[in-house]
């Protein structure tokens, strides 16, 4: 595949810009990639693993001449950061996001976009509950979802380059509308975030079962089960903040199911509950089969070594 971005500009190089990176590499997508992150320890990292061509000290000089401009900070601070590099973006070039909220994203740049740049919100629905910069690796966006997000009145010749560049990294394309991607994401990654995030919690708070006990008798599911409570906690917390009406929607529909199965339970309805986990059941192995995920043992995943 032909160099689609002469120089791209990550800001921001944890998981997701860190997989970007070396997916654009090794898909020879882009003639340079330069990287700026906040923390002086990540850009020292970035640089000793030599996880972008050229990282530099500050967001004004990343996105100097690039053509293509990833921001992959917490949703929370979008807004900033794009006030802080519009000054510095030549005339044609391209802005796109990587956050797991739309609406308030588009809210928070689109205003800062300079006449004669283009911006186009983008989510890689990839990534696991590691952050940081040694967590990126090439393969992340294989086989999984890109939600692409226009705003109105894209230029369609760079929506169809950025879609292109996306199945280049190895994702598949979905094009979606702010408000209705912001209520998916509710459903599939937010809301049950929000719920692993509880169930440790409850766990932590349950006296009668120790910190020990938890951990020792972990594989009974309360492992895979909670595995995403570990993730980065700055980026759930703006998650919820920017997307709570969606969140809070599907909150309350899960509450209502909640309180179902609460009910068949104190009354034994062995049916409902047999009906109830049949129909979830063959949600589950549609995942596996649309190669969302794997049934192997252990979800697919090597054993942790001791």
């Amino acid at each position: 595949m032909p160099v689609m971005y002469n120089r791209v500009a990550l800001i921001g190089l944890g998981l997701i810009a860190g997989s970007m990176s070396l997916a654009i590499r090794r898909g020879k997508l882009a003639g340079e990639i330069v990287g700026f992150a906040k923390s002086a320890e990540t850009r020292a990292v970035a640089q000793e693993i030599n996880l972008v061509d050229r990282v530099v000290a500050s967001a004004a000089e990343a996105v100097q001449d690039a053509d293509l401009i990833v921001l992959a900070v917490p949703v929370g601070a979008m807004g900033s950061v794009m006030a802080e590099i519009a000054p510095h973006l030549k005339p044609g070039a391209v802005v796109t996001d990587v956050g797991s909220v739309k609406r308030s994203v588009f809210d928070a740049v689109i205003p800062h976009i300079p006449t004669g740049v283009h911006f186009i919100g983008t989510h890689p629905m990839a990534g696991t509950e590691h952050s940081g910069p040694r967590s990126g690796f090439a393969t992340l966006f294989d086989n999984r979802w890109c939600l692409i997000v226009p705003p109105e009145g894209v230029d369609q010749s760079e929506l169809d380059r950025l879609c292109a560049f996306w199945r280049g990294i190895g994702s598949n394309i979905e094009i979606m509308e702010p408000d209705h991607h912001d209520l998916v994401c509710a459903v599939v990654s937010h809301t049950p975030h929000l719920i692993a995030y509880t169930m440790v919690g409850v766990a932590d708070d349950l006296r009668r079962v120790t910190d020990q006990e938890v951990i020792k008798f972990s594989a009974a599911g309360f492992r895979d089960f909670t595995r995403i409570a570990a993730s980065d906690p700055t980026m759930w917390r703006d998650v919820f903040l920017t997307n709570k009406d969606a969140t809070l929607e599907i909150l309350g529909r899960f509450t209502e199911e909640l309180f179902a199965l609460q009910r068949a339970i104190r009354q034994g309805d062995g049916q409902q509950l047999f009906d109830y986990f049949t129909r979830t059941r063959a949600i589950r192995r549609g995942i596996i089969e649309a190669g969302q995920d794997t049934s192997a043992p252990d979800f697919g995943r090597a054993p942790t070594k001791s």
